[in-house]
């Protein structure tokens, strides 16, 4: 990190002063509602910030509230004044994680995590390949039935595991998509980093829907990761090169929208701008759609095949409060003939998953997840529809825990069933 880098990654005081400390953020922040502690609400936790700000010490209280926070942005749909907490928390992280003294192996572990292992579609394959053996030899559910994990405290981290995809959606990349009927746009598919071996068959649902609604889809081969979790926990630099690649790759290829269909990705790539800082970015961030997002303002093609299900819709955080996005998942989940959907109750309360948050803070994450599941079973809805992988690996496993019998999809998925009676009669 240069002189420059370590200027500018930290909470900028104009950022800061935006705060008035009225407390409104209070009842939309999840460890504010479960812990009640000042300090580790968005407020407090701005309070902290400034007095860093103003020449304080990092302390590991410090860096203890700030990494309980989940950056899931519910303090900016209730802020009245504008601030922009969720630029405030990955600053003040990237500030922390300049100045934090961790073990060698840590830095290692991190760095191979963040900037070798998910920009590396060899790796994610031979890591999705042993996650394959363990799950599908019966040896995770010989652990699970002997409880193996459980004297480690590893139970409920091997619920969390998503399923390995086979084959990978990384063989779709360099494709081109034809629109189904007349061309109506020309877009690019964004497949993302863990979901191209985890959520392929996602991916897939996603260019088929795109394609029924007229779009020419491509799968940029020169695309990389998002650098959503590496910015998310700290680790600037590695962010900046990843979002550098995939600017440079997108970039000037005449597409009319870059396509995602993960909230917490689509949030850090429309945000590029303040992560480089460069016009290139600014025009690239610009043509980012979440698929709801960019669903809900075309003229959608009539789903023909009824879906017979009640659902009930789960808001991912980044795309509610950190994308503002509300109204479009649920106006695709009406457009489906035969579903039923119910609203639940505090929908837009985060469900504890957070990118790795569900890993590293384990404990507050599954407290959540249990006051979410609470909140679905009132729906007495069959599926939960959501709009974020990492929102589906949680709620999977909140279904698997309690017993429900509920399955899990996004809305592009329930949406290409829907489509299935056109794709197969091709």
């Amino acid at each position: 990190m240069d002189a420059f880098d370590i200027l500018r990654d930290k909470p900028q005081q104009a950022d800061l002063d935006k705060c008035v400390h009225c407390g409104l953020c209070l009842n939309s922040c999840p460890t504010y509602r479960e812990l009640g502690i000042e300090m580790d609400s968005p407020r407090g936790r701005i309070y902290q910030m400034n007095l860093v700000a103003a020449g304080a010490p990092i302390t590991a209280g410090y860096r203890e509230h700030l990494d309980l926070c989940l950056a899931c942005r519910g303090c900016e749909s209730a802020c009245p004044s504008g601030v922009q907490y969720g630029r405030l928390i990955e600053d003040a992280r990237a500030q922390i994680e300049a100045t934090r003294p961790r073990s060698l192996p840590v830095r290692w572990l991190r760095r191979f995590v963040f900037g070798t292992l998910l920009p590396s579609r060899t790796l994610l394959r031979l890591a999705a390949l042993q996650l394959a053996i363990y799950q599908r030899s019966g040896l995770q559910s010989l652990v699970r039935t002997l409880g193996l994990l459980r004297p480690l405290g590893l139970e409920k981290l091997d619920e969390l595991s998503p399923s390995a995809e086979f084959p990978t959606f990384f063989s779709q990349y360099g494709k081109v998509f034809p629109a189904h009927g007349e061309r109506r746009y020309k877009v690019a598919l964004l497949g993302g980093c863990i979901a191209n071996v985890s959520f392929a068959r996602l991916n897939e649902a996603t260019v088929r829907v795109l394609q029924a609604n007229g779009c020419e889809v491509h799968v940029p081969s020169g695309q990389t990761c998002c650098g959503a979790l590496a910015l998310h926990a700290g680790v600037r630099g590695t962010a900046r090169r990843l979002a550098a690649q995939n600017v440079q790759a997108l970039s000037g290829a005449g597409f009319d929208a870059l396509i995602t269909n993960a909230a917490g990705c689509g949030s850090t790539l429309k945000e590029y701008d303040h992560l480089l800082g460069t016009a290139e970015a600014r025009r690239f961030s610009s043509l980012v759609k979440d698929i709801n997002e960019f669903l809900a303002s075309i003229e959608l093609a009539p789903p023909p095949t009824p879906v017979p299900l009640r659902v009930t819709y789960q808001d991912s955080c980044h795309l509610c409060h950190g994308q503002k996005i509300r109204s479009a998942p649920r106006k695709l989940l009406n457009a489906i003939p035969g579903l039923t959907f119910v609203e639940m109750p505090g929908s837009e309360l985060c469900c504890g998953s957070a990118g790795i948050y569900n890993i590293v803070q384990n404990e507050m994450s599954m407290k959540l997840l249990d006051k979410k599941m609470a909140a679905i079973a009132t729906t007495q809805a069959a599926a939960i529809a959501t709009a974020n992988p990492g929102c589906m690996i949680q709620l999977t496993a909140g279904a698997r825990l309690n017993n429900t019998g509920q399955t899990v999809h996004h809305v592009v998925e329930l949406l290409d069933r829907a489509y299935s009676t056109v794709r197969n009669s091709e």
